[in-house]
């Protein structure tokens, strides 16, 4: 599973479990609070085994981003009771839809209009959408195949799980952009 850990005075964290296809909110102790099963309300979704999240990402008003990074790679919205929003991005070849969205992060480095980065590690980038789910950019990041974006400070940092396309190479790295 991969874990997201959200500080607002008090910690939660957001695990994305992608053997049970949920998302589930826990204390730090592990007492469960919610549970997001995969999202029935979006129609290309036929069962649960198609939906395998794996990143989340909180805002300020405890809306949840889902990123289903191994499914089918879509953004799911969520406001934070866990009742469905909206959805966007989606397997596909315009510029926004993503292609194994691996991982989200809200940049809340410009603070009057925060944007969601996105992996799309098969195109080698990251994607730029608003928080509402309009796309915005493209981050190319030619030949790294990208994890979650992380901000800290003025640099938005990533590991890099190879840098080679045809092979598992051992060539992966950090990267660190302004």
């Amino acid at each position: 599973p991969y874990t997201t850990l959200f500080r607002s005075g008090t910690d939660f964290l957001y695990i994305c479990d992608n053997q049970r296809h949920q998302v589930i909110k826990t204390t730090l102790d592990g007492k469960v609070l919610m549970t997001l099963d995969y999202p029935k309300e979006i129609e290309s979704y036929k069962n649960a085994a198609q939906y395998v999240p794996t990143e989340t990402a909180i805002a300020e008003n405890g809306d949840i981003y889902v990123a289903d990074g191994y499914g089918l790679d879509f953004i799911i919205q969520y406001n934070q009771k866990g009742e469905y929003i909206h959805h966007f991005g989606g397997r596909g070849t315009e510029n926004h839809h993503l292609k194994n969205a691996h991982g989200i992060c809200i940049d809340k480095r410009n603070p009057t209009a925060p944007v969601l980065i996105v992996t799309s590690r098969e195109e080698q980038a990251f994607k730029r959408f608003t928080l509402e789910g309009k796309y915005i950019d493209t981050i190319s990041l030619p030949g790294a195949w990208v994890c979650r974006p992380v901000i800290k400070g003025d640099y938005l940092y990533a590991a890099v799980l190879q840098s080679n396309s045809n092979q598992w190479d051992n060539s992966g790295f950090i990267t660190i952009l302004d």
